[in-house]
This record gives structure tokens, sequence and C-alpha cells, in this order.
């Protein structure tokens, strides 16, 4: 039987782990590009219809480039990195909090020292990830800023 006091809470264990939490692949290995990535999902219930997951980027790792129909928030909780969201490039410290539109390119990174770890919160039952096509890579790339930035071919 577990306890009622266990049921609404789980208890951080330290090192970025949660008691009853499995740490997940980010995405299936090779499905799309990425580097160096973990992902826990700390909360989901039915009738809030959101998932709260942790997502570990290592150092000098990355998430895929990709954009979705629904809205992201992501708080950064540990470690520095930066973002792409649409045309802008942001650095990001822990308490930053980033906030994703529908169907805008986004990606992180950590910085080559430290892993970034960071809080994201999206409905439940959301679309697949879009990654760029050709088209798309060469519409992103016209920005030196973004060319530089973005990650594509690291599977």
């Amino acid at each position: 039987m577990v306890s009622s006091k266990a049921k609404h809470k789980r208890a951080h264990l330290g090192n970025q782990r949660w008691d009853g939490v499995e740490v997940l692949e980010y995405k299936a290995e090779g499905s799309a590009p990425f580097r160096a990535v973990t992902r826990q999902v700390l909360f989901e219930d039915p009738e809030l219809a959101a998932q709260w997951r942790y997502f570990e980027v290592a150092p000098g790792g990355h998430t895929t480039l990709e954009r979705h129909q629904h809205v992201h928030a992501v708080m950064v909780i540990r470690g520095r990195g930066r973002c792409l969201v649409g045309e802008e490039i942001h650095d990001l410290q822990p308490h930053d909090l980033i906030s994703i539109p529908p169907l805008t390119w986004h990606q992180f990174r950590a910085t080559e020292d430290e892993p970034l770890g960071f809080l994201c919160l999206v409905n439940a039952e959301r679309d697949r990830p879009q990654l760029p096509n050709e088209q798309d890579l060469l519409e992103l790339r016209r920005h030196p800023h973004i060319a530089a930035f973005i990650r594509t071919g690291e599977l």
C-alpha cells in the first residue's frame, strides 16, 4: 500500500533525479539529430491535461532542431547554455523562463563545461515534432547567427 504522503510528494534524490522517476532516452537513437540528452517525466495527471518533464543536456550536447503546433514553457534549473527560439538566440542561466510559441523552430544547447537542465511544461496530448526539411534549413541559414548556432547533422 502506498501512503498518502507518497502519492503527493516525489522526493528529489540529488543529482537531478527524483524518486520513482525513470531516466529515459530523449528520443529513439537515430530518429532525429541530437546529442547527449535525457528526459524524465516528473508529473502527468489526466485532470490537468499537462505533462511536466525534466530534460538534461550534457556538456557540449544539444536538443533536436524542431517545431510543434503546441506551446512549451521551459524553465532552466541547472547550468548554462543557449537556445534558439524562432530567429532569436538567448543565453540561458538558472531560473530563466523561455516561452516557445506554436510552430516556432527551437533548439537548446549546453555550454561545453556544464550540463543544462530544464523543466518543460507541455500539453499531455500533443503533436509530434516536425524536423526541418532542406528548404527550412536554407531559410534558417540565411541568418548568419542562426547558421552558426544550429546543429542538425549529429545523430
